[in-house]
């Protein structure tokens, strides 16, 4: 379906703290629309009083979104516009509007971003880590053994890592990080914009160390960028080959010993060698 003469959705990013960060043409559409949909019209009402804008609000949040979308396309069809906001930085980044945005490209309506910060841009553009490739995941799960999990889903991805995290949950994403990553190099950005913003660099360990001889260190919301797992060498391929290789023939089998002379036929070696590791992933089961 392809709707003509409706209004458009403006995806709107505001500013992660320091509230000068608005651009003006953000300014501009959040004067013009007829409606505003913000995760929290309170929070939000402080930006447009900061901006001098006297604009109708609706509340759109992760927990009433899906009963946005029909309200929200009405406005839209008949002829207003609407602007998007999220508390800081750019919606949908792990705030509400996915839904919003998805039924609507789906049925035809215009939906226009208008640029601004992202909280984990910002943070990687000072850390001094990798940027030519990165992986953002977000929050990790808030339970313990699922962080874990999904850190170790991580281990071998070469990508600069990006998470956000709670105050309350800092300590505890260090001390995973901690287990799972080894001593890799971490950079924590807080209170990014603000009057207290600071980066704080070394591995997970020595972190938390920190945290707990200034307690201040621990405030705000993170960013937690993680440096990517060093590149596999030829060596390490090749033993990641030879290992899946043994683990297949023991699955269907296939002795220790007589495993161990396959590898030493098909990869070169000793048996010998061979033979210790075929009965080592043996007896790991």
């Amino acid at each position: 379906m392809t709707v003509s003469a409706i209004g458009t959705l403006y995806v709107v990013a505001t500013p992660i703290g320091n509230l000068d960060d608005l651009s003006p043409r953000a300014r501009e559409v959040l004067g013009d629309v007829s409606v505003i949909a913000a995760e929290d019209t309170r929070h939000s009402g402080r930006l447009l009083r900061h901006l001098g804008l006297d604009r109708p609000m609706l509340s759109l949040h992760e927990h009433n979104e899906s009963g946005r979308v029909a309200q929200l396309k009405a406005r839209l069809a008949a002829g207003d516009d609407v602007a998007l906001i999220s508390d800081a930085g750019t919606p949908l980044i792990c705030d509400p509007g996915f839904l919003l945005v998805r039924e609507l490209r789906a049925e035809g309506y215009r939906v226009v971003p208008i640029p601004g910060a992202c909280a984990f841009v910002v943070a990687l553009s000072a850390a001094g880590l990798p940027t030519d490739r990165f992986l953002f995941q977000g929050f990790l799960p808030a339970k313990g053994s699922g962080r874990r999990g999904r850190l170790a889903a991580l281990e071998e991805r070469e990508e600069t890592l990006i998470f956000y995290e709670s105050p309350h949950r800092i300590r505890d994403t260090l001390e995973d990080i901690a287990q799972c990553l080894g001593t890799r190099r971490v950079v924590l950005a807080r209170e990014l914009t603000k009057t207290f913003e600071t980066f704080l660099d070394g591995d997970a360990a020595s972190l938390l160390t920190r945290m707990e001889e200034d307690t201040d260190q621990a405030r705000g919301e993170f960013v937690v960028m993680v440096a990517g797992a060093s590149p596999r060498t030829d060596d390490d391929e090749a033993l990641v080959e030879a290992e899946s290789l043994l683990k297949a023939l023991l699955s269907e089998g296939v002795g220790v010993k007589q495993a161990a002379a396959i590898a030493v036929r098909l990869l070169g070696g000793t048996k010998k060698v061979w033979y210790a590791r075929a009965q080592a992933l043996k007896d790991e089961g």
